[in-house]
């Protein structure tokens, strides 16, 4: 038995929007660093990113991968599926996650998938099979793999999306929804906001950090203490073991792109109660606001903020080391100063071990007293933060009462019908 920290939700190099490093190789050296033993490969249904799959992993004998670059690091096979179709008047985008027991298993989904759309022409394939049919055709071929609703609450592409979802999980696998055994909460919300579904109590909620750049991930992760087996890891979280997932790694949620709501076309950004006052309608272009998750679940929760259910799996928040680094230094997170501080901390210590683990002590003895006092901060969640909204992340701030305003480079308005193929 043995800590196993888990990222299963990455992308390759292959889908939209994603950095070319994001292989197996350079995938590994990056979870080494960060402390992460466990990846999801993601993409397997992309040809060319599993033929490199084939070619680079090896088995491990218990359901998963490792590869002679960092033999340290074991890899799943995992990938995400678009799945865009009309139910009931109204169409539906919904993200799926699917983990599989092994590269064979992953080749006979792909052959099925293959049938019903082009698996080339993006890592993450948009299909118009509704959720619960890609649900079936996976579980015919395996039950021992994992069907998981990705970013369970973004608007555009999700099982509970304000644009795009439905209100349950019944709703949308009718039938099948009883092999629904975990959901994906994303980077808009944590396991806090979805404790106030009730309906949700059975679900056992995964993080994962949907990364789209090596330095991404382990953003989000979960913590596991069993065996590195794929089939015990799956059955801890079909359980939801107490024993056996400890505990998940999260994003403050009002980091995410998508927790408030608003209209960044127009530089608005409101509450939940804001929103209510506006009957939903931006003030500026009289268009209808993106309604982001908080406002989400408010609608459709029926407990009140602060329950937490006795099956509860409990969570820990964190801010990436490289953005504590870079408020400690006043610098932005890509400058030489911050890289060069960043890959001095993690050749002796990983990123997990600096942000989690290491006393206050050690902490003062390794880095910066700025540095450190950030990381102690954010372990206490003394932070401020301008929410996320609209395709706009939150912006943290640590030492002082104000985030930044600035919006970053990649966060300036783009066309929504061209950005909605790249949000995640």
């Amino acid at each position: 038995m043995s800590r196993i920290i888990a990222d299963l939700h990455v992308h390759s190099g292959y889908s939209r929007a994603t950095s070319k490093d994001m292989n197996v190789a350079t995938m590994a050296l990056w979870a080494k660093k960060k402390g992460i033993n466990l990846l999801g490969t993601g993409d397997f249904t992309h040809p060319i990113h599993f033929a490199n799959l084939k070619a680079t992993l090896k088995p491990a004998g218990n359901g998963l991968y490792t590869t002679s670059i960092e033999p340290s690091v074991f890899f799943m096979l995992t990938a995400e599926i678009s799945s865009i179709y009309s139910f009931k008047g109204k169409v539906r985008r919904v993200h799926n996650i699917i983990m599989s027991p092994g590269i064979e298993v992953a080749e006979k989904i792909n052959s099925a998938l293959r049938k019903r759309g082009n698996l080339s022409s993006d890592g993450r394939p948009i299909l118009g099979t509704p959720a619960k049919d890609l649900l079936k055709i996976v579980l015919d071929i395996s039950e021992d793999c994992l069907f998981v609703p990705a970013h369970a609450w973004t608007p555009w592409f999700s099982v509970f999306g304000s644009n795009s979802g439905f209100d349950s999980i019944e709703e949308c696998f009718e039938e099948y929804s009883k092999y629904i055994y975990a959901i994906e909460t994303g980077l808009s919300s944590d396991p806090e906001m979805n404790w106030r579904l009730s309906a949700l109590d059975k679900i056992t909620l995964i993080s994962n950090s949907d990364a789209h750049s090596p330095g991404k991930l382990g953003r989000e992760t979960n913590i596991f203490n069993c065996k590195m087996d794929y089939y015990e890891i799956m059955d801890a979280i079909k359980k939801k073991d107490k024993m056996r997932f400890l505990y998940t790694v999260e994003f403050f949620p009002e980091e995410g792109k998508y927790h408030y709501d608003g209209h960044r076309l127009c530089n608005i950004l409101f509450s939940p109660e804001e929103t209510k006052k506006h009957n939903n309608i931006c003030p500026v272009c009289k268009k209808p606001l993106t309604v982001g998750v908080m406002n989400r679940v408010n609608e459709i929760a029926d407990r009140k903020e602060g329950f937490i259910p006795d099956n509860a799996i409990p969570s820990k928040h964190m801010v990436p080391l490289e953005e504590i680094i870079a408020e400690a230094f006043n610098a932005k997170v890509n400058t030489v100063k911050v890289k060069r501080e960043y890959e001095k901390l993690v050749t002796s210590n990983t990123e997990f071990a600096i942000l989690i683990d290491l006393s206050e002590a050690e902490l003062y003895k390794i880095t910066d007293k700025k540095i450190a006092d950030g990381i102690l901060k954010v372990r206490a969640g003394d932070i401020n933060i301008i929410p996320g909204y609209d395709g706009v992340y939150g912006r943290i701030s640590i030492f002082s009462k104000q985030p930044d305003a600035e919006i970053k480079e990649e966060e300036k308005p783009l066309n929504i019908e061209t950005e909605q193929r790249s949000l995640f």
